[in-house]
Order: C-alpha cells, then structure tokens, then sequence
C-alpha cells in the first residue's frame, strides 16, 4: 500500500507547529507499517488488534493532552491530530484510544482523588490496564439522565445495581467508570475487574465497529470500595464533560477516515478506465470527488479553529457538538460516496470505504446521535429547550 499523503486543499499545514507536524507523521507512519497490514483481516474475524496497545502507550496516545502521571501533555492541535490518523486506520483503533483517555483517565483526572490520579493514570497512560465507561444503559441513551442504575451507601462500601451497554472495551477492561444513582443523584464509581458482583459480556453479531471491543456491563449487588468513588463527580454534568472530551476527538477522528476514503476513490478513478479512458475524465465523477474533498476541507478548518479554543479555554460544549455533528455527517457521505465510485469493488475488504462506511454508522450515532447534537446546538441558538 502507497504512504497516505493527506488532504490538504486549503494549506492548513502552514498553520501547524513543527511539533504537531512531527507528531502528525509519527502516529500516520506508525498507523501506515502496523495497521493497515491488519486491519482488514481484523475487521473481518471481529477481532481488535491487542497487539497493539502497548505500541500506542509508548507513542503517548492515552491521555495523550493531559498533563503529568506519565501522559504526553501535548496541545489539542496535536491531540486532534493523533487521533485523525489513528481513525484513517479505523475508527475501531481511534475509539480505544478516545475511550481510555477522554472517558476514563479524564474523570480520574478531573474528579478523582489525588490517591486515585497516582494509582490509576500511570498505569493507564503505559496501557499496562485497559478501562471502560459505563453510561449506556439498554433503556438510556440519549436520555442519560433516566438512568436507572443505583448506588447505595452501606457503611464502608457502595452497592451498586444495574446494566451498561455498548460500552466499549467492556469485555476487557481492568477497570469501569461506572456512573449511578446515589440518593437520586449522579455519581461516578471506580469498578475493578474482579470486584464481587462486577461482570462483563460482549457484544456479538455487529456489522459496524467489528474491530473494537464492545460489550455490556453487569452490577447485582457490587460492593465497592468508598474510596473507589470520585469526589468531585456530582451530577449529570460530570459525565456530560467527559463526553465533550470525546466528542472532541471524533470531531478530528472522522477526518481521517473520510480522507482515507477520498484517496481510494481518487487513486481508483485515476486508474479505472472504461469507455477507453480513466473514469475520472466523467463528470459525474468529478462533482462527486470535488464535493468529497469540500466538505473534507470544511471539517479540517472546524476542527483546527475548535483546537485553538479549546487550547485557549474558550471552547463551548455546543461548539464540539456542531463539528461533532457536521463531521460525522461528512465522513458517513465521503464513505458513500468513496464506495459508490468503486463501484463492486467498493463493497470488498480489498478497499477501505465499505470498512468505513459501516464504522461510520456507529460513529454516527455513538456519544450523542445526530438529532441529539441538533438539539443542542437548536437550544443554544434559539434559548428554546426541544429535547423533550
């Protein structure tokens, strides 16, 4: 497979620090030599690549934009960066990594203990454990809020009673943030593997994300540690921060994918002929890749301009919901678009799009749907609440 070569329409890499450039080709030459020989072969056996964690602590990719406990510290620029090549490999790849540092070492590191920080972030930062973020549940998604999992405070332990679902790294993890209701309020919980009453399944017969780990979480009667419990989580907006960390993230992670999708399909088009002649010379052809790398170019400057307000502190919530929304809306048509033009060949693990494409349909969804972030961004602009 030729080195990815980028998108880049409008010189936005005249914009990047010479760090961010460095960072940006360590992790796509890294993706280039030890993922995309995979990925496909994963994607097909439903298997993801655990080879790999400890390759992806090393390079930094956990936690990669928080500061100390053995994280990278590097700017969101960077991060976003890191986390649009590792998404050009597959989405599977960059939601592990969006997982273990937004939604589980973040909550450590934001409303944990500094006991906590120092036993936990290390050790997650060196990927030497995997955690998972317990919030789904089977009648709560976009509704968190509704959960109905409980806590319970029985002298020096919590009990903690309820079903998560399509968790992420559920069926692997070492360690859950699990997030229940504790005399009606929200708060988050440090659930070890191994903890009586604590058990994990997964999630069999997906056609989307097949080279992610995804399963349920089970809690019948789980006695947890009082220290195991993050202080300053209090309240649906704990979660709802960590999610703002992720969305991040996908807002940036989409890119890569809907770029890798536009040079297969430009690559393709370029040397497909028929009628005697490449079929990029077709003008029907050239609408769709012309509208491909527009809209591409659209998100990249979403994305850079969201990086410099979050690096500055000024970044709103319903600012990554609009880029969160409008990117994951662009890669899924990219993809589409991308398989269309390779026509036969486009629904095939010879070709990236279809393997896209259908990740996309879950990136779509997952970590606020696309209706939901409509209804975020609707209220922020209206001052009128149409949620319910």
């Amino acid at each position: 497979m030729p080195e990815f070569e980028g998108v880049d329409y409008y010189g936005l890499d005249e914009l990047l620090s010479e760090e961010q450039k460095r960072i940006r080709k360590t992790v796509r030459a890294w993706v280039d030599e030890r993922v995309m020989p995979l990925i496909a072969d994963c994607y097909e056996n439903h298997r993801f690549p655990d080879e790999l964690i400890p390759e992806m602590a090393e390079l930094g990719f956990f936690g990669a934009n928080l500061k100390g406990y053995g994280c990278a510290g590097v700017d969101n620029i960077s991060y976003g960066l890191m986390m649009q090549e590792l998404e050009r490999g597959d989405s599977g790849l960059r939601s592990m990594a969006s997982v273990q540092g937004s939604l589980v070492m973040y909550p450590i590191y934001t409303f944990g203990s500094e006991e906590q920080k120092q036993k936990y972030l290390p050790a997650l930062a060196r990927g030497e454990i995997v955690g998972c973020f317990g919030l789904t549940e089977p009648e709560h998604g976009s509704d968190p809020g509704g959960m109905e999992t409980t806590a319970v405070d029985a002298g020096d332990h919590y009990v903690l009673n309820g079903t998560k679902t399509w968790i992420t790294n559920a069926d692997v993890a070492d360690l859950a943030v699990v997030w229940a209701k504790l005399d009606g309020e929200i708060h988050g919980f440090l659930v070890e593997k191994g903890t009586p009453g604590f058990s994990a399944a997964p999630i069999e017969g997906k056609f989307s994300m097949r080279a992610s780990h995804t399963g349920e979480l089970y809690l019948n009667d789980c006695k947890v540690p009082k220290e195991n419990r993050l202080p300053e989580a209090r309240g649906l907006k704990a979660p709802l921060m960590c999610l703002n960390q992720a969305r991040y993230g996908i807002a940036w992670g989409v890119v890569g994918a809907a770029m890798a999708c536009y040079e297969e399909a430009l690559h393709y088009c370029l040397e497909r002929k028929q009628f005697g002649k490449p079929i990029a010379s077709f003008q029907l052809v050239q609408e769709k890749l012309v509208d491909m790398l527009t809209e591409i170019t659209k998100a990249q400057l979403l994305c850079f301009r969201l990086g410099q307000l979050k690096d500055q502190g000024k970044v709103k919530h319903t600012q990554i919901s609009l880029a969160k929304r409008n990117n994951c809306r662009m890669a899924l048509d990219v993809a589409r678009k991308a398989r269309d033009l390779l026509g036969g060949n486009g629904i095939t693990l010879d070709y990236q799009a279809i393997r896209h494409m259908t990740n996309l349909e879950t990136v779509y969804t997952y970590e606020g749907t696309d209706h939901i972030h409509t209804l975020i961004v609707g209220h922020d602009i209206t001052g009128i609440e149409a949620y319910r």
